[in-house]
């Protein structure tokens, strides 16, 4: 979440245990986020993935994305099912550094 931040990118976090993380708002789920959320990051045990996939798509995300060491069959055929693109397995800050994108302008 920091590379994100740092790269310029709005990140949401989503935690029921937690009302903020690194000085942004957080909510309890998926469901209670008050915006549009692109992608989901999902930090979570894979047995936990189903059901966030379902928020995912109800919610209108566009992707729904397990990090590394998480993976999901269940979770992916839901979130496809539902119009979302998946990626398992794989950090996005990692991915994000290996593509070598430039960092977002920021807004003054």
């Amino acid at each position: 979440m920091q590379k994100l931040l740092h790269a310029g990118y709005h990140v949401v976090p989503v935690n029921p245990k937690e009302t903020e993380i690194l000085g942004q708002r957080s909510y309890p789920s998926l469901i209670d986020v008050p915006e549009p959320i692109d992608i989901v990051d999902v930090f979570r045990r894979a047995e936990d993935t189903p059901a966030i996939a379902d928020d995912a798509v109800t919610i209108g995300a566009k992707a729904l994305w397990l990090q590394t060491g998480i993976a999901s069959e269940d979770a992916a055929a839901r979130a496809k099912a539902g119009g979302l693109m998946v990626v398992m397995d794989t950090c996005i800050g990692a991915t994000h550094s290996l593509l070598r994108i430039a960092p977002k302008p920021r807004n003054v």
